[in-house]
C-alpha cells in the first residue's frame, strides 16, 4: 500500500506576516507605555472634584470586564497538552506538504476506492481499530481491546468509549459494520475487494451477489462491540483491521460514500477535520477539537499542495514542503542529499512495508502461457546493474523473490537467487527453446506502468531495456494512469498483458504478501501446489515452525514456475527539513531504524514543528 506523512511549508509570505507581527507587538509594547503615562495626568488634571460626584466616574472599570478572559497558552495545544520545549506556539504548527496532481484522486476513504485515495486519507478523518508501533507489533487504536473465540473462528473488537464524530454522532460498532458492507457490496466493485477473500465469513458470497449483506461476518453485538467472524482460523485478523477505517453510517446513508470529499457534509472522528478541498490545487485540514483517541495531534493545521512530482524535490529545497519521500528523489537528488551532512542526517532509510516492484503478466494467454518465456524474461533482467546504476543502492536491493529479507519466512540465505538470477546466455536459450530463436518472430509488446514517477520509471524503462537488449524483442514502455492501470489487472479475465507494479505489505504475515499470488486474486497466474501451500498454512497456528516451511515452500513454486518477476526490494526513506520534529521519525526502533515504518499512523499526533 502507497502511504505518505504529511509535510510542512515555511513560506517567505509566513515568515515576513510574522516578522511583521512581531514589530507590531514590540511597538505596541512600547507605545502604551509612553502613551497612557502622558495621558493620565491630563485626566487627574482636569476637574477631578467636579467629576468626582458624577456617575461616570465608575466608567474606567469597562476595562476590566473584558480582563477576566483566560488568555491562551500558545504552547498549550486544545487537546490540554503541552507542545515540546523546542516547538514553535501552537498558531504556528502548520504542516505542509505536496500532492501529486498526476494521480487521479476521488476520495480520501480505504473502502471507498484503495488506488483514487487523496493524498490526505483515512487516518486523518477516523481511526482503525488497530495501528502498529515502530516494531510492528500491534496495538490499540478505535478498539481497546481484542480476543479470539475458543475455535478461533470469532474475533470481538471493543470499540474505545466516548468517541463522537464532529457532528457529535455517537462511533459506534454500526459504523464498521456498514462501512464493510458497503465494500462488499456488488454494486460498489470496489478494488480491493480480494483483500478479504477467504477471510471474512460471507465475504467470497457477497461480493458475488449470492449472499445478502446482512450475513456477512461483520456484526454489531452492542454499540461498542464489534465481532467478526471467519471461514476458518485467522491468526493475522487483527493485524488486518489496521485498515478498519470506518465511514460514519449516517452520512453513507444518507449523503454516499463520497460525504468526506465536500467540507459541507464532511465528518471526522480522527485527529483532523476537512476545512477545504480544491482537487488539484489544494487540501486544508485542521485540528479536530472533538478527537478523544489516542495521541492528540500538536498539529494545528495539514496543507496539501497540489504539484508535480518530479517537483517535490526542488519544491523542498526551496522551503515550500517539510519533506519528501524516496520515491520522488532521482540517484543525482540523493547523491546530493547523501553529500551534504544536513540533508543526509535528516534522511530516514527504514524497511517501509516490505515493498518489492515486479513484472507481472497473463500466463493464461501466449506470449507468457509458455513458462520457456516467462523463464527467458525472468534471466534477462540485470537486477544488480539496474539498482546500482538507476536505483540508487540507498533505495533498493536486488530481489530474486519476493518476500523482502526481514520479512517473515522470507529468503534471507539466498536459496532462490538461482531460478531468476541474470544470465543473459541462459535467457537466450529458454526463448529458443519456447520456438523464438534470438527473438525471431516474437510479437512487440507494451509494459505498462501505474502512474510511475519519474525516478521508478527510469528503473522500469532499465528493466524493458534489459530485456529487449538480451533476448532482441520490442518493448515499449508506457505509464498508464492508475484507475485504467488497475481496471485492466483486476478484470477477469485480465486485460493486462504485461505490466510492472509493486507491492508492500497489509498486515505482517507470509499469507498477505504471498496470499496475493493465489488463483483468483490481482494476478492472472495459477499454480494448485502453491495454493494449497498457501490455503493450509495461513489457519495453522499448533505448529509455527511447519507454518514458516510451508511459506518457503510456497515461495518456492512461485519463483520457479515464474508467477512474476522481481526486480528490486525497496529500501524506502523520506527526507525532511531539520524544523519536522516527532517521535515517530527521531527515535530508533528496536532495529536502530529512526523512521516511521508504514502502517505507524499514530506518528502524525507525535510530529510537530520545532524552532527553526
Amino acid at each position: 500500500m502507497e502511504v505518505s506523512l504529511k509535510h510542512h511549508r515555511v513560506s517567505s509570505f509566513r515568515v515576513v506576516l510574522i516578522l511583521v507581527l512581531a514589530m507590531a507587538m514590540l511597538l505596541s509594547a512600547c507605545a502604551p507605555a509612553a502613551s497612557p503615562a502622558a495621558e493620565a495626568p491630563a485626566e487627574a488634571a482636569a476637574p477631578a472634584a467636579t467629576e468626582a460626584p458624577k456617575a461616570e466616574a465608575p466608567a474606567p472599570a469597562a476595562a476590566p470586564t473584558e480582563a477576566p478572559v483566560a488568555e491562551v497558552d500558545p504552547m498549550m495545544t486544545p487537546f490540554g497538552v503541552a507542545l515540546p520545549a523546542d516547538a514553535v506556539p501552537y498558531d504556528e504548527q502548520i504542516l505542509y506538504g505536496g500532492c501529486s496532481n498526476t494521480a487521479n484522486q476521488t476520495t480520501f476513504y480505504f473502502m471507498v476506492a484503495v488506488y483514487q485515495r487523496y493524498c490526505a486519507g483515512d487516518s486523518a478523518f477516523s481511526l482503525s481499530l488497530v495501528d502498529l508501533d515502530k516494531d510492528f507489533n500491534v496495538i490499540p487504536m478505535a478498539a481497546e481491546s481484542w480476543e479470539a473465540s475458543a475455535d478461533g473462528l470469532t474475533w470481538t473488537f471493543h470499540i474505545r468509549p466516548g468517541m463522537v464524530w464532529s457532528d457529535d454522532t455517537p462511533v459506534t460498532a454500526n459504523d464498521w459494520v456498514q462501512t464493510y458492507r458497503y465494500a462488499a457490496d456488488p454494486e460498489h466493485a470496489w478494488d480491493f475487494s480480494w483483500f478479504y477473500a477467504g477471510v471474512i465469513k460471507n465475504w467470497d458470497e457477497a461480493i458475488a451477489g449470492e449472499v445478502p449483506l446482512e450475513e456477512l461476518g461483520v456484526v454489531a453485538v452492542d454499540d461498542l462491540t464489534l465481532q467478526v467472524t471467519t471461514y476458518n482460523p485467522f491468526p493475522p485478523l487483527p493485524g488486518m483491521m489496521h485498515f478498519a477505517w470506518p465511514l460514519q453510517a449516517k452520512a453513507l446513508a444518507e449523503v454516499g460514500p463520497y460525504y468526506n470529499s465536500d467540507p459541507a457534509t464532511s465528518v471526522s472522528f480522527g485527529r483532523f477535520k476537512l476545512v477545504s478541498l480544491e482537487p488539484g490545487k489544494k487540501i486544508i485540514m485542521d485540528a479536530n477539537e472533538k478527537y478523544v483517541g489516542p495521541n492528540p495531534p500538536f498539529l494545528k493545521r495539514l496543507e496539501f499542495i497540489y504539484m508535480s512530482p518530479d517537483t517535490f524535490f526542488a519544491s523542498f529545497q526551496k522551503g515550500e514542503i517539510g519533506s519528501v519521500g524516496y520515491e520522488s528523489l532521482t540517484p543525482a537528488d540523493l547523491d546530493l542529499v547523501m553529500a551534504d551532512p544536513v540533508l543526509s542526517a535528516n534522511y530516514f532509510r527504514h524497511f517501509g512495508d516490505f515493498r518489492t516492484d515486479y513484472l507481472l503478466f497473463d500466463t493464461f494467454n501466449a506470449p507468457f502461457n509458455d513458462l520457456n518465456v516467462r523463464k527467458a524474461f525472468a534471466h534477462a533482467v540485470d537486477r544488480e546493474s539496474i539498482v546500482t546504476n538507476i536505483m540508487g543502492e540507498v533505495k533498493g536491493s536486488p530481489a530474486y523473490s519476493f518476500l523482502m529479507p526481514g520479512f517473515p519466512s522470507s529468503d534471507v540465505k539466498g536459496d532462490l537467487h538461482e531460478f531468476q538470477t541474470y544470465d543473459c546466455d541462459m535467457a537466450k536459450q529458454y526463448l529458443s527453446d519456447a520456438g523464438f530463436p534470438d527473438g525471431k518472430d516474437f510479437a512487440p509488446l507494451e509494459l505498462w506502468l501505474r502512474n510511475e514517477g519519474a525516478a521508478m520509471s527510469a528503473v522500469f524503462q532499465a528493466v524493458a531495456a534489459s530485456i529487449s537488449e538480451c533476448l532482441n524483442v520490442t518493448i515499449e514502455v508506457s505509464n498508464k494512469e492508475g484507475k485504467v492501470y488497475n481496471d485492466a489487472m483486476n478484470a477477469k479475465p485480465t486485460s493486462l498483458t504485461f505490466g510492472a507494479v509493486s507491492y508492500g505489505m497489509d498486515y505482517l504475515d507470509p499469507t498477505n504478501m504471498l496470499g496475493i499470488f493465489k488463483f483468483g486474486g490481482r494476478h492472472s497466474w495459477k499454480n494448485d501446489g502453491f495454493d494449497t501451500l498457501i490455503s493450509e498454512a495461513t489457519p495453522l497456528v499448533s505448529d509455527p515452525a511447519k507454518r514458516d516451511q510451508m511459506f518457503r515452500d510456497a515461495e518456492k513454486i512461485l519463483v520457479d514456475d515464474v508467477g512474476s518477476i522481481f526486480i528490486d526490494h525497496r529500501w524506502q526513506g523520506t527526507l525532511y527539513q531539520p524544523f519536522v520534529m516527532g517521535d515517530g521519525f527521531r527515535v530508533p526502533d528496536s532495529n536502530g531504524i529512526a523512521a516511521p515504518h508504514w502502517g505507524n499512523d499514530w506518528v502524525i499526533g507525535t510530529t510537530y514543528i520545532a524552532k527553526h
